[in-house]
């Protein structure tokens, strides 16, 4: 009992990490398109180029997603099936609270200075940035959007981190890819 005690607030922890740290993923498709027909790929240069993120990023998201067409069977091509491009936006959420008892106030009160239990006026503030992620795929003979992929999560700023979650994202969205196919 007491090593269960010892461990519940890590694994509480542990589950309160990890919550933060998921992509949540959606997916929606043409119902008539024919997926099995898709075998070649290649980047729609025009769409990616209005994505509003830093070339760096645009590369990291580029090679994961060639990763993972490539790994379903997929061969990039001059003359390809489909057309890959992609669509990002972020939006930073502030969080500020405002616990305002504490203890340790110096301050002057009704009987004049003293230390000890007292009102917190500094709130703390923490901020995050949440992205989105849409992958569209292209019939690139009909030009028509026939698949689309959308993740959303929290962002690293942490530069080792970053590609790691851009792996993730790109891996948790293409799970989708082809519908019907998700495990």
């Amino acid at each position: 009992m007491k090593k269960l005690l010892k461990t519940l607030p890590l694994l509480v922890l542990l589950i309160v990490v990890s919550s933060c740290s998921s992509v949540r993923v959606a997916a929606d498709y043409d119902k008539e398109a024919t997926f099995n027909d898709y075998k070649t790929f290649a980047f729609f240069k025009t769409g990616i180029d209005k994505a509003e993120i830093s070339d760096l990023d645009k590369r990291r998201i580029l090679r994961a997603i060639e990763a993972e067409l490539l790994a379903k069977g997929f061969t990039k091509s001059e003359n390809p099936d489909i057309l890959v491009s992609l669509f990002t936006k972020s939006q930073q959420r502030v969080d500020v609270y405002n616990n305002s008892w504490g203890m340790g106030g110096w301050g002057w009160g009704g009987f004049g200075p003293g230390w000890g239990w007292g009102w917190n006026q500094q709130p703390n503030v923490s901020t995050s940035v949440q992205g989105h992620l849409y992958i569209d795929l292209i019939d690139a003979n009909k030009k028509e959007l026939v698949w689309q992929g959308m993740g959303t999560g929290y962002l690293s700023r942490n530069m080792e981190k970053k590609e790691a979650r851009i792996k993730e994202f790109v891996t948790k969205i293409m799970e989708k890819y082809p519908p019907g196919a998700e495990q």
